[in-house]
């Protein structure tokens, strides 16, 4: 399995999510908003709709897995060499390596040419927050923060998850996190709806989060915070995040940059003010997406030689 992973590694650096064929994850978004416009217009009570949350969850989840397994195995059965080919394309959709690093260097470009405008655009493609009047410090923080938490969701759990189950658990990850990106908010329209989307991300998070954390420190000598400042800003402002995963990557980053993450954002007019993490040993500048990017590809290689050693 190690060499499949790092193959679809490989696929995914070189090809990333070609745009002529259609995405795993686009079309798991299509059946989850299809069956939440189908329990909307029946379903009302807060107990209701957290019952169909749950079932919901299980449906999307529990269908993904069993359609990808049931793919993959057709296609061995027909040949092992179209299998194998089959599998590492397969898990090369459940990685977002190419994607982080394309989208945020959408946002670099225009801010090295100092074009605010485009590049809060580009950032409103890739975060939930409200990017307009952002300046460049804020800009820049909503680009480090989302790579430094995908860096966990779009590259180490789907590697960890098809390490132990193969592409198909790899895509049942894929599921649970796009349920949650689409109905895990903790607001009143998908409070009860999405709470079973939202635990079980959490759950599944957990320990790929960890194994992030760890994977940091050990390429944090090779920062200019160095191990003693990921490890101090990991101790002391990764359970400061309102999720009990993400604050791990981002404090890792912070730390291993010097910088400062986390601060006032405003969702839909909604201003919301989230814990900081990290200390600001300096302002944070375009430089720090490309060098939050150079932390991202080498945690993704790192989990991926580890994952070739344990396989062997």
């Amino acid at each position: 399995m190690g060499k499949i992973l790092l193959y679809a590694l490989i696929l995914d650096l070189l090809i990333g999510d070609p745009r002529w064929l259609p995405h795993p994850v686009v079309m798991m978004g299509k059946v989850i908003r299809f069956g939440e416009t189908r329990i909307r217009r029946s379903m009302q009570s807060p107990m209701a709709l957290k019952s169909a949350g749950l079932l919901l969850t299980i449906i999307v989840v529990t269908a993904s897995y069993v359609f990808f397994l049931a793919v993959i195995s057709l296609a061995y059965a027909y040949h092992a060499t179209v299998g194998l080919l089959l599998s590492i394309f397969i898990m090369s959709q459940a990685l977002s390596v190419n994607s982080l690093y394309q989208h945020a260097m959408a946002v670099f470009r225009p801010l090295t040419s100092g074009d605010l405008l485009l590049a809060r655009t580009k950032l409103s493609m890739i975060v939930g927050r409200d990017t307009q009047g952002l300046d460049e410090a804020q800009i820049v923080r909503g680009v480090v923060e989302t790579v430094a938490e995908n860096t966990v969701d779009g590259i180490i759990s789907p590697l960890f998850y098809g390490l132990i189950g193969g592409p198909a658990l790899a895509m049942a990850y894929k599921a649970v996190n796009t349920l949650d990106s689409m109905v895990g908010y903790k607001n009143e329209k998908y409070l009860h709806l999405g709470w079973a989307s939202a635990r079980l991300d959490d759950i599944v998070n957990y320990v790929p989060a960890r194994l992030a954390a760890l994977l940091f420190l050990s390429i944090a000598p090779f920062t200019q915070g160095g191990f003693r400042k990921v490890w101090q800003t990991l101790r002391r402002d990764a359970r400061k995040h309102i999720s009990p995963n993400s604050g791990l990557p981002e404090a890792a980053v912070a730390g291993a940059l010097e910088v400062q993450l986390g601060g006032p954002n405003s969702y839909h007019g909604v201003p919301e003010c989230r814990a900081l993490i990290g200390r600001p040993d300096h302002p944070l500048e375009k430089k720090h997406i490309r060098a939050t990017l150079v932390l991202m590809f080498m945690v993704a290689v790192e989990m991926v030689v580890l994952a070739v050693f344990f396989s062997r």
